[in-house]
């Protein structure tokens, strides 16, 4: 099988090249653990077991491996795009299935075949759909918060859903940890929230949006995306990992709405020797998903991140990428008013300021919205 590698990280015309960081305990040999993987990702057997049929078609191919350091290595795999069946719970199976319970397997870097970008499909919507129903235009960042604390009523978090959209913000969604609690079920927060909304953008002549959480068990995701959809959401809030990358894409062509994908479980995959480069998951897989904006912990918040992690994430969000839309990077968790701006200096316009505490901190949450928009310029 003819595997053809870019080595500009951009996709390819038939295969998926996978790039993993090797660390190898004593005795253990870097060579082997690659042929491991390409066998244990594939066909799940000793390779004296596979046919020459098999392995032509079926079994990656190791590409490349290169020392980086002591009992550290590269290398890069190619895989055959069939082993994922246009299924993205299969993609994620075969890029990390099973070696996801050993350990010192690092994934850097995906190149994507085209043809795999295209039958997934991307962002519904993308940066300049967000932008043109919010109408906001190029060159001003989109601002976003989220309703909180747990244990507000439905009347409660309207009251702020309303304060919010009357200061300007473009995108109030629920907070990821308000799901269907007895206090706020899922059905009457929307109800109110959205009319709310529908309220404040009448007063102000604006476009701003209620993104409810429909993040829910499967035998319920169907309900919360119609719910939304039927009460004029254009979008929801997803936690992706909690309730499946697919639902994202399920969300897009089933509903019509916009998504924005919240991290909630993905630092799991985030450790220096063991998983998934931060801007694999949070950028790639939830753009190719169908993911209009991502959020992701800020530099200087809460979290953690570096800022190089963060301007990654960015960029694998904009880049080109097969023809998807580019989608929002949505950088939050514990992001300060006062450095709102320098943020959008750094990382650019196209990117949505998410914005909690800070606000709330203030007080009067609408004055506190209007000081953000004048800081951005807007």
């Amino acid at each position: 099988m003819t595997h053809p590698i870019s080595n500009e990280h951009t996709p390819v015309q038939s295969t998926l090249v996978v790039e993993y960081r090797l660390r190898c305990v004593a005795g253990e040999s870097a060579s082997v653990k690659a042929e491991g993987i390409a066998l244990e990702q594939t066909v799940e057997l000793a390779g004296d077991c596979v046919s020459d049929a098999i392995r032509e078609e079926w079994v990656g191919e190791v590409l490349s491996l290169s020392e980086l350091d002591e009992n550290l290595w590269r290398c890069r795999i190619a895989y055959n795009p069939a082993l994922a069946g246009e299924e993205l719970s299969q993609l994620l199976n075969t890029l990390f299935g099973n070696i996801s319970l050993k350990s010192g397997i690092f994934i850097e870097n995906i190149d994507w075949p085209v043809a795999m970008l295209k039958a997934f499909g991307g962002p519904g919507h993308g940066i300049e759909g967000l932008r043109r129903h919010l109408d906001v235009p190029g060159g001003l960042p989109l601002t976003c918060t989220a309703l909180k604390p747990v244990g507000l009523s439905p009347s409660g978090l309207a009251e702020l859903a309303f304060a919010f959209a009357c200061g300007g913000v473009d995108i109030i969604k629920d907070d990821h940890g308000i799901a269907n609690q007895p206090g706020a079920p899922y059905r009457e927060r929307l109800a109110a929230c959205q009319a709310a909304i529908e309220r404040a953008n009448q007063q102000t002549g604006k476009r701003a949006v209620y993104f409810p959480n429909a993040t829910a068990p499967a035998r319920l995701l169907g309900e919360r995306f119609a719910a939304a959809r039927d009460a004029g959401c254009f979008g929801v809030l997803l936690s992706p990992w909690l309730c499946g990358i697919d639902s994202i894409r399920w969300a897009r062509d089933e509903f019509g709405l916009a998504v924005m994908a919240h991290p909630a479980l993905t630092g799991s995959y985030f450790q220096s020797d063991h998983g998934l480069d931060p801007a694999l998951v949070l950028g790639d897989l939830f753009r190719i998903a169908g993911a209009d904006a991502s959020i992701y912990p800020n530099a200087g918040g809460r979290f953690g991140f570096s800022v190089d992690t963060c301007e990654a994430i960015n960029h694998r969000l904009r880049r080109p990428l097969g023809g998807l839309r580019a989608a929002a990077p949505t950088p939050g968790g514990g992001m300060n008013v006062r450095d709102a701006p320098a943020w959008i200096e750094r990382y650019g316009a196209d990117t949505i300021v998410l914005i909690g505490g800070s606000l709330y901190a203030q007080g009067d949450v609408t004055a506190a919205s209007k000081r953000l928009l004048t800081a951005l310029g807007r």
